[in-house]
């Protein structure tokens, strides 16, 4: 028709996304400070809105772990599982698995430790400690293996697979402390007959710190020099960096696969056993807290990196030993939970800005 004209294209928006060319170390180091800020402040409405006063309860909290010998002993007990898990999970993300099954493997590293304690009590402690540290690190090794193999084999995503594990192991265990493993003399508690004195870890200076603090540091330097001291470490990071480019390079990806995952579930697996063989020496119900799951937190909110994961873990046994300390005063225990998880959402919602950045104003020739 004479005098119409088609619409012209729509003009660029003022503000975009762009990706950087490469990720950001001052925004690396900065979102995981400003995300548990974030996160304290996001808790603080919280409290505030049910009653309580922030600033003292986050201060009860704070004495609660760092006001006497008792709270500092046992942020490390409760960082001790966390370091070991969240150093597994770490190992597997680095490689683009996402093993959610920590809190399984946990349980059947538990599992494997405690049927060797349970089933030959009369070994003396320099066999008995190796056999369920074996165990247990077997038992969370071949945990995190099935869903490798169908990942390997067939492409299965294992966030789905690790993900129910969890809950068959969880189940596997309760049936075990409910039936066949349970004390006769527990007086019907859900809970295993206690250890041999030579199957408990030592522990350090009158406090329940025990021998799995020593576990986890070693832990970490041998994944420090894995990842960057050996051939299979830079696989590992090839593979999580650019799968196609690993691929390409002749790295064998599928068996990477089912290696990374095995030495994750392993490291989990030794959280179970040191959690068995250090404090509750004995097999029972609700042995984790969930602490598979607050290493995925721990693993994001410390880059993956192996020496910073020990240090989140403490800050976080502090969280949990804070947590029990306020419950005296009313708050409630989800309180400790709300505010992990308000980390994460934080820290994941970060990795925005450390991979882009804001641009203002159009782009020439838009």
């Amino acid at each position: 028709m004479v005098g119409s004209s088609l619409p012209g294209p729509a003009p660029a928006p003022l503000i975009t996304w762009e990706k950087r060319l490469e990720p950001s170390r001052v925004m690396a180091v900065i979102v995981p400070v400003i995300a548990v800020i974030l996160a304290l402040g996001v808790g603080a409405i919280f409290l505030a809105a049910t009653g309580f006063n922030p600033l003292k309860v986050y201060q009860s909290m704070l004495y609660g772990v760092v006001g006497s010998k008792y709270g500092l002993s046992e942020t490390v007990v409760k960082a001790i599982p966390l370091m070991l898990a969240g150093l597994g999970v770490s190992v597997a993300f680095r490689m683009l698995l996402w093993n959610i099954g920590a809190e399984g493997q946990f349980y059947m590293g538990a599992f494997g430790a405690s049927f060797v304690a349970l089933y030959f009590p009369h070994l003396p402690a320099y066999l008995m400690l190796p056999a369920m540290f074996v165990a247990g690190i077997a038992m969370g090794g071949l945990w995190a293996v099935l869903p490798a193999l169908p990942k390997a084999r067939w492409g299965v995503n294992e966030v789905i697979t690790t993900l129910m594990l969890n809950y068959v192991a969880i189940l596997w265990v309760d049936y075990l402390v409910y039936g066949p493993w349970k004390d006769p003399k527990g007086f019907n508690f859900p809970l295993t007959a206690p250890f041999s004195k030579a199957a408990i870890l030592p522990t350090i200076a009158g406090t329940r710190v025990h021998l799995g603090l020593i576990f986890a540091l070693l832990a970490a330097i041998m994944l420090t020099i894995i990842l960057w001291r050996t051939r299979w470490g830079y696989e590992i990071r090839v593979i999580g960096e650019s799968p196609r480019a690993a691929r390409y390079a002749g790295i064998k990806i599928e068996r990477n696969i089912i290696l990374v995952m095995l030495l994750s579930g392993a490291l989990a697996g030794l959280a179970g056993m040191s959690e068995v063989a250090g404090i509750t020496h004995r097999l029972q119900h609700g042995i984790s807290p969930g602490y598979g799951y607050t290493a995925i937190i721990i693993a994001w909110l410390a880059k993956l990196h192996p020496a910073t994961i020990i240090l989140v873990s403490f800050l976080f046994g502090g969280l949990i030993v804070g947590g029990y300390s306020v419950q005296t005063s009313g708050v409630p225990a989800a309180t400790v939970s709300m505010l992990q998880g308000a980390i994460l959402f934080f820290v994941l919602g970060g990795e925005i800005l450390t991979r882009y950045r804001l641009h203002f104003g159009r782009k020439e020739g838009k």
